[in-house]
């Protein structure tokens, strides 16, 4: 073939241009660009600049003074904490151990030295902030302030973040799985009999995962030793969680599904988990939600079994249930949904090809 002859069959570099992005391509790229975006100001916005706001601490202190000195932490400016009256010293030891309060502040009725009980298992970040805030108060009153970790992270938990890795990975696990899944046979399940063995192939996986992460930090690297079987069963479903709100969100959105689990599991939850930064330091939008989405409600129960023997983990794993059941159901609704309108234009193409093939053949004229 002649150059001539080659040029004059090119569609032209303004006609390869169109065929090769297309409003399908533009319009995936635009939301790669919007999901990066709202990622970077998900990620600053929750930790430019933690500022501590309404810590739970529980103040014991003989009766003449106690009311005193929780007005005065109540006053604060910019209410950094949040101050009730204990009725003694035991009880408010108790609640930083349930996890009613962050931080515990004894008076000391008799002398000048007080003494602030922290558990740093529950978030380095906010026994850090509290004793902060402890220190310059006693400094501005002429006394001294004892702080005790009682329930500080394990020695291979470093700073308590074991917990927000280990649920993370198991979120990551579950959607990834599901959104493979779904890319293997199309994202959208033709039928509810495939919508079933896809969840009951991630339940399975759900399984397995729970296991393996609780080896992890168990056997292997013993940052959370000494409750195998309890993570494993959070691992499952947390895992199940995830996964299952994948597949009903994908299979009721198809692609854009994918993306709207991204801004849930990962733009929107992973900074708002407390993982980094617990509540009391996070802005008021991402202290709100954190404990509402997976990765949060997953690392709360991580952590206060681990630590705190169960306490205050019910409202975690109502949240965890929710998602799992809540996605299995959206799932096979959804796929009966698909299904029912498949069989409708199927009914609507064979009505209409029947009734053109039975209209008569006009006569020709003779």
């Amino acid at each position: 073939m002649s150059p001539a002859e080659h040029d004059a069959k090119s569609p032209g570099f303004a006609a390869e241009f169109r065929d090769a992005v297309t409003l399908r391509a533009f319009g995936l790229v635009l939301g790669g660009l919007l999901v990066q975006l709202a990622f970077v100001v998900s990620y600053v916005g929750a930790f430019h600049s933690p500022t501590p706001h309404a810590i739970p601490v529980a103040v014991a202190a003989p009766q003449q003074v106690s009311a005193k000195i929780v007005a005065q932490l109540n006053a604060l400016d910019g209410d950094p904490v949040e101050a009730t009256a204990a009725p003694s010293a035991a009880t408010a030891r108790s609640w930083v151990l349930t996890r009613k309060t962050d931080a515990a502040f004894l008076f000391n009725a008799t002398g000048t030295k007080d003494t602030l009980l922290v558990a740093s298992a529950g978030g380095p970040s906010v026994s850090q902030t509290a004793t902060q805030i402890a220190q310059k108060i006693e400094t501005a009153q002429k006394r001294q302030i004892d702080v005790t970790d009682i329930r500080p992270p394990n020695a291979g938990d470093g700073r308590g973040m074991t917990s927000f890795y280990l649920v993370l990975g198991w979120v990551i696990g579950g959607y990834l799985t599901a959104t493979i899944m779904g890319m293997a046979a199309g994202s959208r399940p033709a039928n509810r009999h495939r919508t079933l063995i896809r969840l009951g192939v991630l339940a399975l996986y759900a399984a397995v995962s729970g296991i393996a992460g609780a080896v992890v930090v168990g056997p292997v690297f013993d940052a959370l030793g000494g409750h195998f079987w309890a993570l494993s069963a959070i691992g499952a479903l947390v895992v199940l969680a995830s996964a299952a709100t994948a597949l009903a969100l994908q299979t009721l959105l198809g692609l854009l599904g994918t993306g709207v689990v991204i801004l849930l599991f990962v733009v929107l939850g992973n900074p708002s988990s407390g993982g980094v930064y617990p509540a009391p330091l996070l802005p008021s939008f991402w202290s709100a939600i954190g404990q509402a989405l997976p990765p949060g409600a997953g690392t709360t129960l991580v952590r206060n079994t681990v630590y705190f023997s169960g306490h205050a983990t019910m409202s975690a794993l109502w949240v965890l249930g929710a998602y799992a059941v809540g996605g299995a159901v959206l799932a096979w609704a959804a796929s009966w949904r698909h299904e029912r309108r498949h069989a409708d234009a199927d009914i609507e193409g064979s009505t209409g090809v029947a009734a053109s093939s039975s209209t008569p053949e006009p006569s020709s004229a003779a």
